[in-house]
């Protein structure tokens, strides 16, 4: 015969959170088995600060483990308690149990998985029974650390540090470019890899390009979808002028039509560097982008200007 799993309520097991806590000191293992954690030594009501802590834990290397209980669904005022407990105290790990994780706190504790230094738990309490027997606690891991989500985090902050770089390297640029010519006056900072200003005919733009290690100016030529074959007249109608435009610009320049693609460009690379090299290096090749530009715009303006679209 084969009894059926049911649910109780948590309060009827537990009337008070202060229950559980005492009996989760008194009981830790069931939590070890739940997050195939080491944890020992827990200790009721640590004081961190001005507030008490639930419970404080060691695990198996030592580390300080915060543990934050709630017998209600999770709440933003228990967050930011476990978030303040383990900076207060310098835990290492931070486990939440709460009766009914929420969906946003689920995504939240993801994100500090992938964001921060520590590790962050979270855990759904439940108490079950079979037939008429005593009702026995049942942890959940909704949401732990793992090395998919550390490596997901320094991906997301080598990305924020390269558009905090991208944006700097920018701000530095068109300042410098104010001095020499009006093209880009008006365009303010990106985080993107690139910054353009209107030719002056629909589709086509004067950009700024930098990478890691080299930068570049172009004409980008794009008409939109649906007016792909207008960025290829566009160009061969550019192309067609090529000897006269390179020999205004002053030396060679790319000629991309990019076949099976929708858009084309004219660009010219420096080579002098990038954003991820030395700072002390932006100026020079800021200037050498600054120049190409304006060569470049001269060099193309009459002919674009003569373009009948």
């Amino acid at each position: 015969m084969i009894g059926k799993l049911q649910r109780v309520p948590l309060r009827e097991v537990w009337k008070q959170e202060t229950a559980f806590i005492k009996w989760l000191e008194e009981n830790i293992d069931v939590l070890n088995d739940a997050l195939d954690l080491s944890l020992s030594s827990a200790e009721r009501e640590k004081s961190a600060g001005d507030f008490s802590v639930d419970l404080v834990a060691d695990d198996a290397d030592g580390n300080t483990v915060v543990i934050e209980c709630q017998l209600e669904k999770s709440d933003h005022d228990h967050l930011g308690k476990l978030i303040t407990y383990l900076t207060s105290i310098g835990a290492r790990i931070g486990i939440w149990i709460t009766k009914e994780p929420k969906s946003e706190h689920v995504g939240a504790v993801s994100w500090l998985n992938e964001s921060s230094s520590a590790d962050f738990y979270l855990v759904k309490a439940e108490a079950v029974k079979i037939g008429g027997s005593d009702p026995a606690p049942l942890l959940t891991l909704i949401v732990g650390p793992s090395e998919e989500g550390h490596q997901v985090g320094e991906t997301k902050k080598k990305l924020a540090e390269r558009h905090l770089l991208r944006r700097e390297y920018w701000s530095q640029l068109l300042e410098r470019a104010k001095k020499r010519t009006r093209l880009h006056a008006a365009i303010s900072p990106s985080e993107s890899s690139y910054v353009a200003t209107s030719a002056g005919k629909r589709g086509l733009m004067y950009s700024y390009v930098i990478r890691q290690h080299e930068g570049g100016v172009e004409l980008y030529i794009d008409r939109g979808a649906e007016t792909e074959d207008e960025s290829k007249a566009v160009f061969d109608s550019l192309a067609a002028s090529k000897a006269e435009i390179e020999k205004a610009f002053g030396e060679p320049l790319e000629w991309q039509r990019l076949e099976g693609k929708r858009a084309c460009r004219i660009a010219k690379r420096i080579e002098k560097g990038g954003y991820r090299d030395d700072r002390d290096l932006w100026p020079g090749i800021q200037d050498a982008m600054i120049d190409a530009m304006i060569r470049l715009e001269s060099a193309l303006k009459p002919h674009v200007g003569k373009l009948k679209v």
